[in-house]
């Protein structure tokens, strides 16, 4: 599955180099201080390693080629690796705060480091972060804790790190985190709950005497909407009874209120009579006649001599234009040509412009220029005027005739109708005179009318005072009933609907009484001293729906807590079963390992639980001022040893190469029972001699079988099991290089 490593500008190699990595065995040789082991830190590179210290730096700059004397300085470091993913082991996507695509026939994971230390994961040249690379990576047994990469002088780790780790690292290697993954996911979750469950529960804390308070103030405001009822049901009464009685009495006034219009009637007729007694018959009928007559002649002749002086000066001026148009038609047409005053009005109005632009400027240049288009307007009229012809001339003069003899002969039509009319005025004046000797007649008549009205003034006068005092109380009443309906109004929401539409009920209370007893519950509502509520009401509704919210979502937190809990406990269940199925599993294969590298002998894993030590062995100290607190414990894993014709069992009485041994047997043990996609071996075999080292190559070719392994080495037994060998070697430019290297070639480097 896995296919090649490409490295660029990580450590030694400077240049961009790629090695194929899809056999069984790889062997990488080379001489020490070539690069070799570079290559394994490449690997844990590119998988996520998080300690610079492990891959011999202190700073993520560290990790970039420095330059040499050949080479210049890189600005970052790049290693990809390419798995092969036509059977989609990877999967076709991840979804988490990302969506990964994975559908892809190679998946390419690649790190960078650049000179400020700051790093970048990408996965198909899409970025990512590493928490991505790792839970992509964990469900192929290639996880964080490097099982499967083993670098010189780290053979014995695992039989170094505490119970704990060894358990990590078994978990690791058998597919399990992905269960931790799980598991640390819901007991974020969890916290994250619980932590709002508190949230919550404070909240209903706070709201709680504020909704007492509220539901206190609720029930004042309920006892008050009740009287507001209450005095709503009065009021409807009151007003539909109070109205009727107005519009009776309404009524009653508009019937009684000819009087007064007949009172009027009297008064203007009297006064009108009087004004005609005053005067005499005689008088009377002079001045009527008089004031008609010498108004219309006099208007008539002052217009008729108006006429006559106006005909008079249009006699004459036709005579002076016929007069002139005979002696221009003498001359040929030699006398300079008449002009329009329109037409002088409008050049004079358009030079005034032009200065006035010119002096508003006051630029020399814009002034010239306005002198020039002043000059040359005159000149064009000048020149237009010139061009006329005693033809055109003449005709304008025909023209003014004609019009002055049409104003003529309108003025003669119009002094034809006025002589007419003076006619007429004249035949009136008489028929007036004929009229005086009637009016006399008519005088005596009138005053007997006067003395009749004047006694029936006094009878109506009596009615009219009755009628005004009534008049003056309905329109106090009226103003009262505007006034208590807007007051309802305010108070209890009652306007016209409320009561029009019900009948006029009939016997009951007088109106009085409603009046008192309105008056009482009004006098309570005050004393309440509570307004409409609505704010409050509003209030207390929106913190109640917001308490009733709060102990919803408590409750689906609690029952969100209870699934992640079940959740948890059914992870951690199924994960300490595979976690023994697997340990099982190791075991056997760690027996017969072992055996077969120290020709016998027994050894195992089993389960452990130790107590959590916060203090030095041995310090006496130390362990009193922990002693009374509540101890601690933790699970993992023991490893138990037995060689052959030895009474050594614990791990610490092994030697050097005995150790390296037991955990070369052990690391294979779990590679075999879990197989990762690869192993990196990296000089494991340097401590061993040749015996052992066929075995070592037996158990390389035993592991080739389930995983691709990447095999860097001076032994010559583990070139022989290789299926590819990668020479590496290092010139004068310190840049690590990939060269060819034959089996014969390899041996010389195995001896160096």
């Amino acid at each position: 599955m896995l296919k090649r490593l490409e490295l660029s500008g990580f450590k030694s190699f400077a240049k961009k180099t790629a090695l194929d990595l899809s056999h069984k065995v790889t062997a990488v040789v080379g001489p020490n201080g070539s690069g070799k082991s570079n290559i394994a830190e490449g690997i844990r590179f590119v998988l996520g390693e998080q300690s610079i210290k492990s891959l011999r730096g202190k700073l993520g700059a560290d990790l970039i080629f420095k330059g040499s004397k050949t080479h210049g300085a890189m600005g970052r470091a790049s290693v990809s690796i390419v798995f092969d993913n036509t059977k989609r082991m990877f999967g076709k996507s991840r979804v988490g705060e990302g969506n990964i695509n994975l559908d892809f026939d190679e998946i390419i994971i690649s790190r960078e480091v650049y000179g400020d230390g700051e790093n970048r994961y990408l996965i198909n040249g899409s970025q990512v972060r590493l928490k991505d690379i790792l839970e992509i990576l964990a469900p192929l047994n290639i996880g964080s804790s490097g099982h499967h990469i083993i670098s010189q002088g780290e053979a014995d780790k695992i039989l170094n790190s505490s119970i704990t780790e060894r358990r990590e690292m078994i978990e690791d290697a058998l597919g399990l985190r992905t269960y931790q993954y799980k598991i640390f996911e819901s007991e974020r979750k969890l916290e994250k709950t619980n932590v709002h469950i508190k949230e919550a529960e404070s909240l209903r804390r706070e709201l709680a005497p504020h909704i007492t308070f509220l539901k206190k103030q609720v029930e004042k405001i309920e006892r008050a909407l009740s009287m507001r009822e209450e005095l709503k049901t009065l009021y409807i009464e009151y007003f539909s009874r109070e109205e009727h009685r107005l519009k009776e009495e309404k009524r009653a006034l508009e019937r009684e209120g000819g009087v007064e219009r007949e009172l009027s009637k009297i008064d203007e007729t009297l006064v009108e009579l009087k004004r005609e007694l005053s005067l005499t018959p005689e008088d009377a009928a002079s001045e009527e006649s008089a004031r008609r007559a010498e108004e219309a002649l006099l208007g008539i002749r002052a217009k008729k001599d108006e006429l006559g002086r106006k005909i008079g000066r249009l006699e004459g001026m036709i005579e002076l234009e016929e007069e002139r148009s005979k002696e221009l038609a003498l001359q040929g047409g030699s006398s300079a040509a008449s002009v329009e005053f329109s037409e002088v009005e409008s050049l004079g109005e358009k030079l005034l412009s032009l200065a006035s632009t010119a002096l508003s400027k006051g630029d020399t240049a814009f002034f010239k220029e306005a002198l020039r288009e002043i000059a040359d307007s005159i000149q064009s009229f000048l020149a237009g005027k010139r061009g006329e012809t005693a033809a055109q001339m003449e005709r304008r003069g025909g023209m003014g005739i004609a019009k002055l003899k049409e104003s003529r002969e309108s003025l003669n039509k119009e002094l034809s109708d006025i002589l007419y009319k003076e006619k007429e005025l004249a035949r009136e004046l008489e028929s007036s005179r004929r009229s005086l000797e009637e009016s006399k007649e008519n005088f005596r008549d009138k005053e007997r009318t006067f003395f009749e009205l004047s006694s029936k003034r006094s009878d109506i006068s009596a009615r009219v005072g009755m009628f005004r005092m009534r008049e003056e109380k309905f329109r106090a009443e009226e103003e009262d009933f505007k006034r208590e309906r807007k007051e309802a109004e305010v108070l209890v929401g009652v306007d016209e609907k409320d009561y029009r539409h019900i009948g006029i009920p009939t016997g009951g209370a007088p109106q009085e009484e409603r009046r008192r007893a309105i008056e009482r519950i009004k006098v309570r509502l005050e004393d309440a001293g509570i307004g409409s509520g609505e704010d409050v009401i509003k209030e207390y509704e929106a913190t109640s729906a917001r308490d009733q919210f709060l102990a919803s979502e408590l409750e689906d937190l609690k029952k969100s807590k209870d699934s992640l809990t079940s959740l948890i406990e059914e992870l951690r269940k199924k994960l300490g079963e595979e976690f023994k199925e697997g340990v099982s599993k190791i075991n056997s294969q760690f027996s017969e390992f072992f055996k077969l590298m120290f020709g016998g002998g027994t050894a195992g894993l089993s389960l452990a639980k130790r107590e959590k030590r916060h203090y030095s062995a041995g310090d006496e100290e130390e362990e009193k001022l922990f002693n009374g607190e509540e101890k601690e414990f933790e699970e993992g894993i023991d490893i138990h040893i037995s060689l052959p014709q030895k009474k050594i069992r614990d791990l610490n009485m092994l030697s050097g190469g005995e150790r390296a041994l037991t955990s070369i047997a052990l690391l294979f043990a779990i590679s075999q029972v879990n197989p990762p996609p690869f192993l990196v071996l990296d000089e494991t075999d340097a401590a061993l001699d040749e015996a052992n080292s066929r075995k070592y190559g037996d158990m390389l070719e035993t592991l080739s079988k389930f995983s691709s392994l990447i095999v860097i080495t001076h032994n010559r037994e583990t070139m022989s099991r290789a299926n590819v060998l990668y020479g590496i070697t290092m010139g004068a430019d310190s840049v690590s290089k990939i060269l060819s290297v034959k089996f014969d070639e390899a041996t010389t480097y195995a001896k160096q």
